[in-house]
């Protein structure tokens, strides 16, 4: 009942936020961080993760939730009275679909938690300000729903050309100073500034020794996907809305998940336009284009081509959140943009099961199923969406075919051959693939 009540306070608070905010979208908030009390991080405490990995500190969130009330007053006195040091990121490395490794950082619980709780405060405000072309990491958005937005628009409007950005290594080349900077066109309460500050200059620490580059927010923290988004929401959404389109003759569209990003336009020549000043205004901001994989892609509707189109035959593909985008016919013999799982995030989701099958061949097959199990329907969940059967089926054959080999491997004398997987699969019996329902719209419905 009283974690009830915490929650509704906290709630009320973050209510009054938001209001002030949408009423006066040229306020400058200077006072924030007097709604951060002990409620508040009691609420914090609760939205944070608990079987995240451990930080420099090695302490896990059962050891932290021992004296919380103790902790957690503590942890309210440093930080409203400045002596809050923020501790360093533990650095780890996660594959990308590239083949490169993409460096995390790993702070300990309860910086997660005080992160937390800036984050519920900092959200308040800027979500009032984020536009429609934001869907990562914000409270009910999603990447299907930035998806099946891409899908409707592109649609509706016959297609276009579409603009594919890649900003190299986003996260390890933002500004602090210019992030500074944005971030007090909306924030300038001390407090919160100087967590931010404190959170941007923790160091990392690897291989024993700490580093403090000058620049990046490691990816990992908890507050990091919401700097990136007020960072690009500046650099590139409010850019895009207020100064570009207003100059371009047709119709344009921008889709932001994070820092990948899709731009769709029904003129070339617009395409062409952005595309040539896109890096200027990215460099203004310590930000570069991946030259390689931003590219200009004719993603007009195969029959809008016409005969002298070098596109007509082989029509050109994009690649957002993990799916390739082609036209292709429906039932009904009309034009639609499908979707299916992207050859690089197929490779890479196959290769960490096949992995895990090779390191865990000799534990009980039971326990080798339910987590195989788990990890099919994990992979379902994400990518069971409506025209991408057919590679949800391939994967899980794959899958079988993977857990087959290594449980061959396991004995010299008991060997299993298809023969005998079949039986095993008929008494441990894998998930199948699964379709998903459809999001709704998030953008405005068509008339």
């Amino acid at each position: 009942m009283a974690e009830t009540q915490t929650s509704v306070n906290v709630f009320t608070k973050l209510e009054r936020v938001a209001k002030q905010a949408r009423e006066v979208p040229e306020l400058k908030f200077r006072t924030l961080a007097h709604h951060i009390d002990i409620d508040w991080l009691k609420e914090a405490y609760r939205r944070t993760r608990k079987d995240g990995a451990a930080g420099v500190d090695g302490q896990s969130a059962e050891e932290y939730a021992a004296n919380l009330e103790e902790n957690l007053q503590s942890l309210l006195n440093r930080a409203k009275s400045g002596t809050y040091r923020a501790p360093p990121v533990k650095r780890a490395y996660v594959p990308k679909g590239d083949g490169d490794q993409r460096p995390i950082g790993i702070p300990t619980f309860e910086d997660k938690v005080l992160q937390r709780a800036v984050v519920m405060l900092l959200e308040a405000v800027y979500e009032q300000d984020f536009l429609a072309c934001s869907y990562g990491f914000r409270p009910g958005r999603s990447a299907h729903q930035a998806l099946a937005d891409v899908q409707r628009e592109t649609v509706w409007m016959a297609g276009g050309w579409i603009l594919e950005v890649d900003i190299r290594k986003f996260f390890d080349n933002l500004e602090h100073g210019k992030l500074r900077d944005i971030v007090r066109l909306r924030v300038l309460d001390g407090v919160l500034l100087r967590l931010i500050g404190k959170w941007l200059n923790a160091g990392v620490l690897e291989d024993g020794s700490v580093s403090y580059p000058d620049k990046g927010s490691p990816q990992g923290g908890v507050i990091s996907p919401l700097l990136a988004n007020i960072y690009l929401h500046q650099v590139l959404d409010l850019w895009f809305e207020r100064e570009v389109k207003p100059r371009l003759s047709g119709k344009a569209l921008l889709f932001r998940y994070a820092d990948d990003a899709v731009f769709l336009f029904a003129n070339e020549m617009d395409a062409r336009r952005v595309l040539a000043v896109l890096g200027k205004r990215l460099e203004r901001y310590g930000l570069t284009l991946h030259p390689l994989k931003t590219r200009l892609v004719n993603f007009r509707r195969p029959d809008r081509k016409g005969p002298h189109s070098s596109g007509a035959m082989h029509p050109e593909t994009f690649d957002l959140l993990g799916f390739t985008h082609y036209w292709g016919k429906s039932r009904r013999g009309k034009w639609v943009v499908k979707r299916r799982t992207a050859k690089d995030r197929f490779t890479k989701a196959l290769k960490r099961v096949v992995d895990w099958c090779k390191m865990n061949r000799h534990h009980e097959v039971r326990w080798q199923w339910q987590m195989l199990g788990r990890k099919l329907r994990g992979h379902f969940v994400y990518y069971g969406i409506i025209g991408n059967y057919e590679a949800l089926a391939r994967f899980r054959y794959e899958v079988i075919g993977a857990w087959r080999r290594w449980l061959d491997r396991r004995s010299q004398r008991a060997r299993m051959n298809w023969e005998k997987m079949h039986r095993l699969l008929e008494r441990y019996r894998l998930p199948r693939p699964t379709i998903g329902r459809p999001l709704p719209l998030l953008r405005a419905v068509r008339p």
